[in-house]
């Protein structure tokens, strides 16, 4: 019994004197299905709200950082949707560029055409890759503000014949913990 006190016990020490290994969370408002040339109308429209956390370097020499975030639309029947990737942060001086690159699964109607055209504008897979970027400034040491793009598409990958994609444009405010 005393032994495994010892041990307990030593192992909470242990933990409370590791360094703690704290990321990134981040939060931003977007504007949902932008038109842009890397998108087809999708007759989406309204703002979305996403959440994310970064987690620190993996490798911190090359300074990758894994991510999860959530995205939700304020119009019913929108694309929401949850995702994870890496990205990275490369300053300019005073501000930074930071591109990532993720998957993310949707809640998009399965099968979807423009009534107008009778183009399919459904999203052509649930799983879709998620390219982004952001142009960001640090505000205090611990906190950031970014403009960012993000992009959710099959690339045509998972369907060779359509791939209508949604762009999201907006700012978002990043609190290191």
């Amino acid at each position: 019994m005393k032994i495994k006190l010892s041990l307990a016990a030593a192992l909470g020490a242990a933990a409370i004197a590791a360094p703690a290994h704290a990321g990134e969370l981040y939060g931003g408002v977007y504007r949902h299905a932008v038109d842009t040339p890397f998108t087809l109308d999708t007759q989406e429209g309204g703002v979305d709200v996403q959440v994310g956390y970064r987690l620190d370097p993996v490798l911190p020499v090359v300074g990758i950082e894994p991510y999860v975030f959530g995205s939700v639309n304020s119009e019913s029947g929108g694309t929401d949707f949850v995702g994870a990737g890496i990205s990275r942060k490369f300053s300019l001086g005073g501000v930074y560029v930071r591109p990532g690159v993720g998957l993310v699964l949707h809640n998009a109607p399965s099968l979807r055409t423009n009534p107008d055209t009778g183009v399919r504008t459904d999203l052509g897979s649930r799983v879709l890759f998620e390219p982004e970027i952001a142009i960001g400034l640090a505000l205090a040491p611990r906190v950031s503000v970014e403009a960012s793009w993000v992009h959710i598409s099959n690339a045509r990958l998972f369907n060779s014949q359509q791939n209508p994609g949604i762009d999201l444009i907006g700012v978002r405010a990043n609190l290191k913990l």
